[in-house]
């Protein structure tokens, strides 16, 4: 499950729906993997606007992954004015949202506690009968 997936994942309970605190979902125990995938400019600059930039920081410091700016990058700062060529931002976002996966371990509801495990790189969101 890419890192990019979490920034849109909640807890499926409905007691969850209607409370903040049920997004985002917090990685515990989580193994991570990279898969190199060529980059793709249009794609990140497209996502950026649709990221809930505070969960991304989030997620990302609950990973122990290298800290975002503090605020969303602009289309700017992703391609280097001089050259044309990636910015070293648009780099650094690409290897975290395309290339990072949760391998394995659990994303935990803030608002609930409940646990939803990631084996394999995919998450079992099915609930048990007594918590749908």
């Amino acid at each position: 499950m890419k890192v990019l997936t979490l920034n849109f994942l909640t807890c499926a309970r409905k007691t969850c729906k209607q409370n903040p605190a049920a997004f985002p979902l917090h990685p515990k125990e989580a193994e991570l993997e990279q898969i190199e995938t060529d980059i793709n400019p249009l794609f990140i600059q497209n996502m950026l606007p649709r990221l809930d930039w505070e969960a991304m920081k989030t997620v990302t410091n609950e990973l122990g992954l290298p800290n975002l700016p503090l605020e969303t990058p602009t289309a700017e700062a992703l391609v280097d004015e001089s050259s044309g060529e990636p910015s070293q931002t648009l780099k650094d976002l690409h290897s975290l949202l395309m290339e990072t996966s949760v391998a394995s371990g659990k994303l935990v509801c803030a608002n609930c506690g409940h646990e939803y495990a990631v084996k394999e790189g995919i998450a079992n969101f099915l609930l048990p009968s007594h918590m749908v």
